[in-house]
């Protein structure tokens, strides 16, 4: 008599490549986006007071200014940013878990109708739902994702995040204002320093995208080096129009 197996193997192929970037960018996204906030906003800064013939000196002190102000910033931003989006979605899950302290029933009755919404079953879906709801933590952990469309285990931090934003702002800001600080007297070793790292920035960005590296790469240049061109010339403007 033939064995008849009631779950086929996967496919090979499929099993070997059916695999998935990560679409929230996990760490990566942040920290690289935040490098180049760091590195486009200081070179702007840095090229801008170059433009308006200021001095090697003005120079390195905006670029060092530059740095440590828009570290502070981002770090405080993201800090109260993702403190408040917590206490938000806390704010929801204790709804959520009075919700299925005081009505078990209703919950689970309206768990069951979300999953007839997708076209499972009624008696099915019925009986799913009340092996969820069986452990009041699973319960909430489903209603959580189902009805808020989030992990209660897997909230955000705002400290990771402050201190995250700070050193990746601050590692990208840092690149314009190094050639100074290692001798240069010039702004050409600066900028191409910050161009290559602005290349380099989305290139690592590819990782998280469909988009080969060069391309991203050359993308984040252009934008970066339109920038740095445009604060240039308006600090020579200004610089021409106070003089």
């Amino acid at each position: 008599m033939a064995i008849i197996e009631t779950e086929a193997p996967l496919h090979e192929a499929h099993r070997d490549n059916h695999t998935h970037r990560d679409v929230n960018g996990g760490w990566l996204r942040p920290a690289v986006f935040g490098a180049m906030d760091g590195l486009v906003s200081n070179l702007a800064l840095m090229t801008g007071v170059a433009g308006g013939t200021a001095g090697q000196h003005t120079v390195v002190i905006s670029g060092l200014a530059g740095l440590a102000a828009g570290a502070f910033s981002m770090a405080a931003g993201e800090y109260t940013s993702v403190a408040s989006q917590r206490e938000l979605v806390e704010a929801e899950l204790d709804v959520e878990r009075r919700e299925l302290r005081r009505h078990p029933k209703d919950e689970e009755a309206e768990l069951a109708a979300l999953y007839v919404s997708r076209d499972v079953d009624p008696g099915l879906a019925r009986e799913v739902a009340r092996q969820l709801s069986e452990d009041p933590e699973q319960a909430l952990e489903i209603h959580a994702r189902e009805e808020l469309g989030i992990d209660p285990g897997d909230l955000p931090s705002p400290l990771v995040a402050a201190v995250s934003s700070f050193g990746s702002f601050a590692l990208g800001a840092l690149l314009p204002v190094l050639p100074y600080l290692l001798g240069a007297s010039a702004l050409w070793p600066a900028v191409l320093l910050a161009l290559l790292g602005l290349f380099l920035c989305g290139a690592v960005v590819a990782k998280v995208t469909a988009r080969s590296w060069w391309f991203s790469g050359l993308r984040q240049l252009a934008l970066g080096g339109a920038a740095a061109g445009v604060t240039y010339a308006l600090g020579m403007a200004f610089g021409v129009a106070v003089g």
